[in-house]
């Protein structure tokens, strides 16, 4: 089994081939419709790939990836630095126990071209070749667990309605649809401004990027947050610089207004930063 994953504007797509001893091919595409980073978009396609085998009946085998993190953490190699990693393997974990044998070995791009192609199909928006099978995943296949502090029965009452956090997308997507704008004048101004970097597509909010003009997803500052940990953490001890890690969670075709002060507050944080 090859895999490998893609990031683009609606999410990741992962490819996913089989080959059989007897030179049989499956081809797999997944799409998941969710803010993914590499990590997140790699385990996916390990973990579906896995699920894919034990339908069809394999009890042995070998499983090829280019993705030097996931294949070293899978392999016990290296340590995991975030729960959502911790949580993909301990699904990959439950999975390993309907083979007979499997085994994770890191192959070179070159080798996994036939994956890497599949996982572009999704994002290239061409046409599926027929012989491909393709599923959607709107939700991570993991649940990360969240810690749950005791309160008293009273403030409990008070923590069960939490004031609602605005969506820096609102405003930007009310005014590109009904030129709904704020009360205040100097806030019109800026949102008018402001605004002709920003277009809807199929009612997701898209901000075409300055330099390459290519659009990338707006998504809320908790998203970004997230893809920030998470480009972070894949990067084995490698801790870039403020502007790099934003631009490596731009490139892979997100966008939130506060990105670069997140960044920041991730370094502080960070103790080998």
């Amino acid at each position: 089994m090859y895999f490998d994953g893609s990031l683009n504007l609606d999410g990741a797509e992962v490819g996913i081939y089989f080959i059989s001893p007897s030179g049989n091919k499956l081809c797999y595409v997944l799409r998941l419709h969710f803010p993914a980073s590499n990590n997140t978009a790699e385990y996916e396609a390990a973990l579906h790939g896995l699920r894919i085998a034990i339908e069809l009946g394999v009890k042995r085998l070998m499983v090829y990836g280019d993705f030097t993190l996931v294949i070293n953490q899978l392999n016990k190699d290296w340590s995991r630095s975030s729960e959502k990693m911790d949580a993909y393997c301990a699904e990959i974990r439950k999975l390993e126990g309907k083979f007979y044998g499997i085994e994770y070995h890191h192959v070179v791009r070159d080798q996994n071209q036939p994956a890497g192609q599949l996982s572009k199909i999704g994002s290239s928006h061409a046409a599926v070749p027929s012989g491909v099978f393709v599923q959607d995943l709107l939700a991570p296949s993991i649940k990360e667990e969240k810690e749950v502090q005791e309160v008293p029965p009273a403030e409990q009452l008070v923590l069960a309605v939490p004031s609602p956090v605005a969506d820096w997308r609102e405003q930007f997507i009310k005014y590109l649809t009904s030129d709904e704008v704020p009360t205040d004048k100097i806030e019109t101004e800026h949102l008018i401004r402001q605004s002709k970097h920003y277009v809807l597509v199929d009612g997701n909010l898209m901000r075409k990027s300055a330099k390459e003009g290519i659009l990338q997803k707006c998504i809320i500052q908790d998203d970004g947050v997230k893809l920030l940990f998470e480009i972070h953490s894949g990067s084995c001890g490698n801790h870039v610089a403020l502007r790099t890690l934003v631009g490596k969670a731009f490139r892979a075709g997100f966008y939130w207004p506060t990105a670069i002060s997140d960044a920041e507050d991730l370094d502080r944080r960070c103790e080998g930063c």
